[in-house]
């Protein structure tokens, strides 16, 4: 695989998982350093294990994943995103519900995020792609947008407060559905 393809499918896979770092900048009230981190690790690593995971299972899991796995990616983001809605509206929603730090928050964006390098990785395994060089650029580009963007997020973010809140929640709904609507249609 050239360099230069690679380039573009780590940059195309890390583009949701930026989308969802800049949303979650914006819930961030006291940004340190280590929260960026967080959110940039939690995402690198699940984008680079998901095509490990794919082209480790390579046909076996193709047949028995790829009808429904764009069904699991939308639940998980419209939970999540429909979840941050109504939080905006409920006067006695706890802080750690909408907290982007939270493990269980972190856990269900990452992998609803990776779906589709899962995807990549069975495609990786029938073209007999070494696996390491994309797994090290997929993973270190999804960090790098995600730091990125949990930045941007919570610089900009707090302009317009709970206006953000929602529109973040429609934007995960709205990568939901961009990965649904090819299968459907």
């Amino acid at each position: 695989m050239s360099p230069v393809s690679l380039g573009f499918i780590a940059v195309g896979l890390s583009m949701d998982a930026f989308a969802v770092s800049v949303v979650s900048g914006t819930l961030i009230r006291q940004m340190r350093v280590r929260h960026a981190l967080v959110i940039a690790a939690f995402f690198g690593v699940f984008q680079a294990l998901m095509p490990l995971a794919g082209w480790a299972l390579g046909g076996f899991a193709l047949r028995r994943v790829e009808g429904w796995s764009h069904w699991i990616a939308f639940g998980l983001l419209l939970f999540v995103g429909a979840k941050m809605i109504a939080e905006t509206f409920w006067k006695g929603a706890e802080k750690t519900e909408r907290d982007p730090l939270n493990v269980y928050v972190l856990f269900l964006l990452a992998l609803a995020t990776s779906i589709d390098a899962f995807a990549v990785g069975l495609s990786l395994a029938v073209l007999n792609v070494a696996i390491l060089a994309p797994v090290l650029a997929i993973g270190m580009t999804t960090f790098v947008f995600s730091f990125v963007g949990t930045y941007i997020g919570n610089a900009f973010g707090h302009l317009f407060e709970k206006k953000v809140e929602v529109a973040g929640g429609l934007i995960l709904i709205g990568i939901g559905v961009k990965i649904l609507l090819p299968h459907i249609v």
